[in-house]
């Protein structure tokens, strides 16, 4: 008891070595409590936006999601209305018909009142038959105005041709949850005018002030039941509350809210290993200072055990005060958040007073934190009196690992190399079947664990070598840089354990770098195929598209890469009984195209006589490149020589890639089938701009229709974009844990070096001198990881991407990996300036006269 009670009073007259040596922990116990109330605010957020029934809906009569729609008619719905306790009554019903060659999605709604999902912003919402709204990105997309006349097509006969024009009028914009620029929005009766049958998809019914509910709802339930038969296809509506509809549709739209947090979760538990070793670090570095400390206990009768259990309560303490301020700041930020975005015009929740979560970090903190303790701690307990009454730098010094420790350290490198080893020679073909992805990833995650805790066991012996060649420049800095490198290099336990969780980071983020320039090439190059260009404008049917239309467009100011395209159906290769569709795109005029990947050949040599093949087309026929083969369309026949081949599908949705002047000889009229153009000018005004050109140039000349394939491509970027920000800034804990880790072992350095830094000012190195050579210590354990986690981050990237079975190229963005090692350099260093300004304040006099 006397031992803890010594170590217990010491803690308390030094309280800053407490903060220094739980940092790393209370950043970490900060990033797990926030990720807790962040999932919170995230789960009621959801819960209180995305539900799309109003909040005033207090019955919702409707389907279940079984697959069957609710036979619902109007007739229900107006016998619902006249239910005593009622105020109103609301029938949802949407449809899909085409409006000037492009799709418009019609949904019911009152227009105003509590039950409206829609506001009006501009004009006035519609009133009578024939009048319809539109949101504001419909407007600009198809060129709906207020005061625009539009037809509606919502029937098709059976050549696909759309039939039974309504004729509407654009009486307003209106604001509404989602605007996907397609949607538009009309009282129920016109909508359900519109629908066969005329029935409803749902009812929402709002109650009187004072109504009795219960009552309410065993009205509507008779209502319900009394009805006739739903009939096949059909099911009865059913009944249910308001309150359950909305909590079961934002569980919907957040079902994917758990996938996510687990992955959040995954990242968290490897920042929170990453504080462990920083940790584990810090203890040591401490207790290396108290040796003599600990030797006078010793040798005073303390023994053993009872040292260790005092370091380990020590550690206890730490750790839960460090885990204490980190749940308290984390809830400080929490319960801040909400209404500073409510400044932005951004509605959050807010995470409530989650005490559960709350202990079980704080336990979380005190165990890692006592694990992390405990094997400083019994070292510290070994060390003889006599041995512990040296110098503390001596036993930080140390630099043998031990047999032991060699022995664990190589075979886990070899488990590392064999499980990658595995992967490497199991690796998928360009088109092969029957693999699977899973166990090849999990051999990947397998390998990367195994060498990050080969690195840990040997990353004492690892320092020198690769010190010794970071460290050439910095030597020929001048005695600075020399006694820079010679600290580091002097206590290489310590370089490694802090360097080792720099490299952690650094192998993350340049994985995750590598991994994401590598999937975007392969993005863009199947995108390049199946989205050639900004927009497409297509002639239904077998009708070719008017020349005129070409013209306009190949001189219109808003477009560029006008290119046109014939298409043929029914297309035999070879003796395969398969017909495919056959285009004669040339390639060469679309910029994107030059993305597009090719397994063989090269589509610069496509020509007259020349074939390029979809990957499908290679698996029917067995053809490849430099074979020859017969096309026949009907009675005519084209020879021609294969001088590519692609891994997937050609562009157009095609299997062939002919020359026009092929194509003629297979009998394909001279008209065009469709042409692709890209805006002229970039963003979302040029692409407006583009659009409402193409709409002009179709306006009125029927069986015409413009996509604007863009908005594909810019959605994948998009979520592609997501990912990867969401993955830097989860990785990114590691690295902040990295840095204060960085920061932290400088401090104690500094400490603990007191009288070597008065010796250096005594023999001249001036204060500024002595500034620069610990924030220089500082930064080399940055470029020691930074260099360590490049070396094993782009392998493991590669193994990863090949891994996973696709076709996507290992892409080395250079300057991004520079970015990323700079930073980690210069954030290392940062951590360092604090410390070393506090060392060179100290004067040699002072320094030199303290003890040890």
């Amino acid at each position: 008891m006397t031992v803890l009670q010594t170590q217990l009073t010491g803690v308390a007259r030094r309280p800053a070595r407490l903060l220094l040596t739980g940092l790393a922990m209370l950043v970490a116990s900060f990033v797990v409590f926030a990720t807790v109330l962040a999932q919170q605010i995230a789960e009621r957020t959801m819960l209180d936006g995305l539900s799309g029934t109003p909040a005033a809906a207090d019955l919702v009569v409707g389907g279940e999601n079984t697959g069957n729609p609710a036979r619902l008619t109007p007739d229900d719905l107006a016998k619902l209305k006249a239910v005593p306790g009622v105020a109103e009554a609301v029938g949802r019903v949407d449809t899909t018909g085409q409006a000037g060659g492009q799709y418009l999605n019609l949904t019911a709604d009152p227009g105003s009142g509590p039950l409206a999902i829609t506001h009006v912003t501009q004009g006035r919402f519609p009133a009578a038959p024939g009048e319809i709204a539109v949101s504001p990105r419909t407007a600009d997309r198809m060129g709906l105005p207020v005061g625009t006349a539009v037809t509606l097509f919502t029937s098709w006969d059976d050549e696909g041709e759309p039939i039974k024009p309504v004729k509407f009028t654009v009486t307003g914009l209106v604001d509404a949850r989602d605007d996907y620029g397609f949607t538009g929005y009309a009282p129920e009766s016109t909508v359900a005018a519109l629908v066969p049958d005329g029935l409803l998809s749902r009812a929402e019914l709002r109650f009187r002030p004072g109504a009795d509910a219960a009552a309410v709802r065993s009205a509507v339930d008779r209502i319900v039941q009394s009805g006739p038969a739903p009939g096949e296809g059909f099911e009865r509506p059913r009944v249910r509350t308001g309150a359950e509809v909305r909590t079961a549709e934002a569980n919907e739209a957040a079902s994917g809210l758990d996938a996510l947090f687990a992955v959040v979760a995954m990242f968290v538990a490897i920042a929170v290993v990453a504080a462990g070793l920083v940790a584990t670090s810090t203890f040591r570095i401490v207790f290396a200072q108290r040796m003599r400390q600990l030797a006078l206990l010793r040798a005073v009768g303390a023994g053993r055990g009872s040292i260790s259990r005092a370091l380990a309560a020590e550690g206890a303490l730490t750790g839960l005060v460090a885990g204490l301020a980190g749940v308290l700041g984390a809830l400080a930020v929490g319960h801040a958040l909400p209404p500073i975005l409510r400044g932005f015009d951004l509605s959050v929740a807010s995470p409530g007073w989650p005490v559960l979560p709350a202990i079980g970090v704080l336990l979380l903190s005190v165990t890692i934190t006592v694990l992390a303790v405990l094997a400083p701690a019994f070292s510290a307990a070994r060390v003889a009196p006599l041995e512990a009454l040296r110098a503390a730098s001596t036993t930080g010094g140390r630099r043998d690992i031990g047999r032991l420790r060699w022995v664990f350290g190589l075979l886990l490198a070899l488990g590392a190399a064999g499980s990658a080893g595995y992967v490497i020679t199991n690796l998928p073909g360009r088109d092969e079947r029957d693999y699977s992805v899973e166990p090849m990833l999990f051999m990947v995650v397998v390998s990367g664990a195994l060498a990050f805790f080969a690195l840990m066991a040997l990353g004492p012996v690892l320092v020198r070598p690769v010190l010794a060649g970071v460290g050439w420049p910095l030597r020929r800095l001048g005695a600075i840089g020399r006694l820079a490198v010679g600290g580091v290099g002097g206590a290489p336990r310590r370089a490694a354990a802090v360097s080792v969780v720099v490299a952690l980071g650094v192998t993350l983020i340049a994985g995750l770098v590598v991994t994401g320039a590598s999937v975007r090439v392969l993005a863009d190059r199947e995108l390049a195929s199946t989205v050639p260009a900004d927009y497409e404008v297509t002639a239904n049917g077998d009708d070719p598209l008017p020349a005129a239309v070409y013209d306009q467009a190949k001189a219109s100011t808003d477009l560029a890469h006008v290119t046109p395209y014939r298409r043929l159906e029914d297309v035999l290769i070879g003796g395969s009984e398969t017909k495919l569709a056959v285009t004669d795109l040339v390639m060469r005029q679309l910029p994107t195209l030059d993305k597009i990947d090719v397994s063989a050949g090269s589509l610069a040599d496509l020509g007259p006589g020349k074939v390029a093949i979809s990957g499908f087309t290679t698996d029917l026929t067995g053809l490849k490149v430099g074979d020859t083969t017969t096309l026949k369309a009907g009675d005519r026949t084209a020879r021609v020589q294969v001088v590519a081949t692609l891994p997937d599908g050609a562009p157009l949705h095609s299997y062939l890639v002919l020359d026009p002047s092929d194509l003629t000889r297979l009998g394909a009229p001279a008209g065009y089938s469709g042409l692709l153009a890209d805006a002229a000018k970039t963003g979302e005004a040029g692409r407006t701009a583009g659009q409402k050109a193409l709409q002009q140039l179709t306006q009125g000349r029927a069986g015409l229709g413009v996509a604007v394939l863009a908005d594909e491509r810019d959605q994948l970027n998009l979520v592609l974009d997501g990912v990867l920000a969401v993955a830097l800034g989860l990785i990114g804990l590691t690295v902040l844990i990295a840095v204060v880790g960085v920061g932290t072992t400088t401090a104690l350095s500094v400490v603990e070096r007191v009288r070597e830094s008065g010796l250096l000012r005594a023999v001249g190195l001036s204060r500024g001198g002595l500034r620069a050579m610990l924030t220089m210590e500082s930064s080399l354990y940055g470029v020691i990881g930074a260099t360590i986690g490049l070396l094993l981050g782009v392998p493991y990237a590669w193994l990863s991407i090949k891994a996973l079975g696709v076709n996507a190229p290992l892409t080395l963005p250079a300057w991004q990996l520079i970015a990323v090692f700079v930073a980690l350099v210069a954030f290392t260093a940062l951590a360092g300036v604090l410390p070393a300004r506090k060392a060179s304040r100290v004067s040699p006099v002072a320094a030199l006269a303290t003890d040890g």
